[in-house]
């Protein structure tokens, strides 16, 4: 069996393939790394300038290394083995988007240090209880969130009460789903 990919071999390859240096670059694809990477190693810290990152569709298991990534405002690790967000705190001032969909998450404990999260992307995870999805409503900036698949959307969907529930637990959110939320204005007096 093959070695795992490491992540100074996939940036080594993005480079030669984007003919760009990965210092420098803004936005750098290390996804569907052949064999997978499993780690997330002090490689990273190479891409101090980098804002949009994409790591999906691998074999990593726990987010790591991101402290050096000052700039990164768009995260991708989908289609991983990621069970909690741990790590994601070295990226809490800038990031913006995460997109952490087909990975094992059931606890969402850390998520809500992510002072600036718009888009958070997590279909088809674990979590199943409306204490965990909760924590999201400390998530002030988030407007667009993708749940489809966990077992508390399809318990919720099944019961026809998913988007009401979310709708009120956070009043900010814009759109759910891939769906704008609208919601009935209550008019301030005198008018």
């Amino acid at each position: 069996m093959d070695k795992p990919t490491t992540v100074k071999q996939a940036i080594a390859k993005w480079e030669k393939k984007s003919e760009q240096t990965a210092s420098e670059a803004t936005e750098v694809l290390l996804y569907g790394q052949i064999p997978p990477l499993e780690k997330l190693d002090a490689s990273l810290s190479t891409l101090s300038n980098c804002e949009k990152l994409s790591l999906s569709t691998n074999c990593i298991t726990k987010i790591t290394n991101l402290g050096s990534l000052k700039n990164l405002k768009i995260l991708s690790l989908g289609r991983n083995n990621i069970k909690t967000f741990d790590g994601l705190d070295a990226v809490s001032d800038t990031l913006e988007e995460l997109w952490i969909s087909y990975n094992s998450i059931e606890k969402m404990k850390g998520i809500q240090n992510m002072k600036k999260l718009r888009v958070l992307h997590m279909l088809h995870n674990l979590v199943k209880e409306w204490k965990e999805f909760e924590r999201l409503a400390d998530l002030l900036c988030l407007e667009d969130l993708r749940f489809i698949g966990n077992p508390l959307e399809d318990k919720e969907s099944a019961q026809g009460t998913w988007r009401d529930n979310v709708s009120k637990r956070l009043p900010r959110l814009k759109k759910l789903d891939g769906v704008l939320i609208i919601r009935q204005e209550v008019a301030e007096g005198g008018d």
